[in-house]
């Protein structure tokens, strides 16, 4: 009888310990790589934000496998090399789940490592989860299983901006196009003029000039006044678009704008009543959103201590879809099957307070709403402590936003 117990005790115990090595399995561990310090910071501090308040809003419903999800913060310091050395960093934490969206650029080095890391450590790959890096390239010619992009792109941006504004009758004529240049502004230049017949417009001058390096626009500002440009449209962001705002109030320029990020923080501040009438393309604006919005930013002031602004909206709606993946995919001996998570990203869907966005499988770029705004006086909500605000102007769904996947993916799965 002695000998029974002793011998399922031998069996029993050793079950228990697998038990709680499961149990106890590695979490998932997220890491934000984004620009944290320096001229660029708040661009990547937003994002920051976004990803903070999904994270623990996935921690709060469970996490996952039972166990909290772990966010890390890498700081790229503004450049490809230094995302290239956190991401190293990143990978040897044990870092799953990479999440990335200020710059294309960055965002283009990121996806190449990420690939060639996964090709050379099968069964440690890594997935990156792009909230912000636009680039037609990164779901074109440089499109892989394990990027997903959860942002728009500046086909879809431009064409909701031509649309919306040629329908209020404010796009006029004679467009100026003025981009950063590298391949974010590129694709905006090459946008601008793809849309220009449908808009109505002739392109009366096209620039492309150095990315946050510019201390002062007025120069840039002058050549747009002398163009007798009706409207700019530009995809720039961070310094950028900040001094080109206080360039044109400084000013006095009498154009409107037709932006992607005239809702970062500091731009309506920069441009005062200027700004009146200028146009942005935004993935969220919560007095088109209805009582859903309101809860939203309701929900993220108490967490994160500041509305939504720019691209915190899209961010958090991204993550939301990752976590949803992260529910369905099951633990493979206590831990996450990264490729497992990539198929069911490839399905992942969310209702939002603008409507639902769904991943498309062929190129891994989300199909997402969008709305037109209008900076006005009467906007419901404010922005940079002003008297003015976003005010809607169209919404457009996901399907009637969506431009087709471009024929240069070629997706390869594992």
């Amino acid at each position: 009888m002695n000998a029974v117990r002793i011998a399922t005790r031998v069996v029993v115990m050793p079950l228990l310990a697998l038990l709680a090595t499961a149990a106890q399995a590695a979490p998932v561990k997220i890491a934000v790589l984004e620009t944290l310090s320096g001229p660029q910071a708040s661009t990547g501090l937003a994002y920051r934000a976004a990803v903070r308040y999904a994270v623990d809003k996935l921690n709060a419903s469970g996490g996952w496998n039972g166990q909290p999800v772990q966010l890390l913060e890498y700081d790229n310091q503004g450049g490809p090399a230094g995302a290239s050395d956190k991401l190293k960093a990143a990978a040897a934490d044990g870092v799953q789940i990479v999440v990335q969206g200020g710059s294309s650029a960055i965002g283009g080095q990121i996806t190449e490592d990420v690939r060639k890391h996964n090709l050379r450590n099968p069964g440690k790959e890594i997935v990156y989860i792009n909230v912000g890096a636009e680039a037609l390239e990164l779901t074109g010619e440089k499109c892989n299983f394990h990027h997903f992009r959860f942002a728009g792109n500046a086909q879809v941006r431009t064409k909701a901006l031509v649309q919306a504004m040629k329908q209020v009758q404010a796009l006029g004529t004679k467009v100026y196009s003025i981009n950063q240049n590298y391949s974010w502004g590129q694709d905006m230049e090459r946008a601008i003029v793809d849309n220009a017949g449908a808009g109505g417009y002739q392109v009366v001058e096209k620039t492309l000039h150095d990315v946050n390096k510019i201390q002062d626009f007025a120069p840039y500002v002058a050549k747009i006044s002398a163009s007798g440009a009706d409207t700019v449209i530009t995809g720039n962001w961070s310094n950028d678009l900040l001094l080109m705002m206080k360039a044109s109030k400084a000013a006095g320029l009498k154009v409107r704008f037709g932006t992607v990020y005239l809702d970062q923080v500091g731009n309506i501040a920069n441009a005062g009543e200027q700004a009146i009438g200028h146009f942005v393309v935004q993935a969220f604006n919560p007095e088109a959103a209805g009582a859903e919005g309101e809860r939203f930013v309701a929900d993220y002031k108490a967490k994160s201590g500041h509305p939504p602004v720019a691209t915190e909206p899209q961010t958090a709606f991204g993550l939301e879809m990752v976590a949803d993946a992260l529910k369905r995919t099951k633990p493979v001996d206590g831990a996450l099957d990264v490729n497992a998570l990539a198929r069911n990203l490839e399905t992942a869907k969310l209702k939002t307070p603008m409507g639902e966005a769904s991943m498309r499988a062929a190129d891994h770029q989300v199909l997402l709403p969008l709305v037109v705004s209008v900076v006005a006086k009467d906007a419901r909500y404010k922005a940079d402590d002003t008297a003015l605000g976003f005010k809607p102007v169209k919404v457009f769904t996901a399907e009637e936003a969506a431009v087709p996947a471009q024929a240069a993916c070629k997706m390869q799965r594992p």
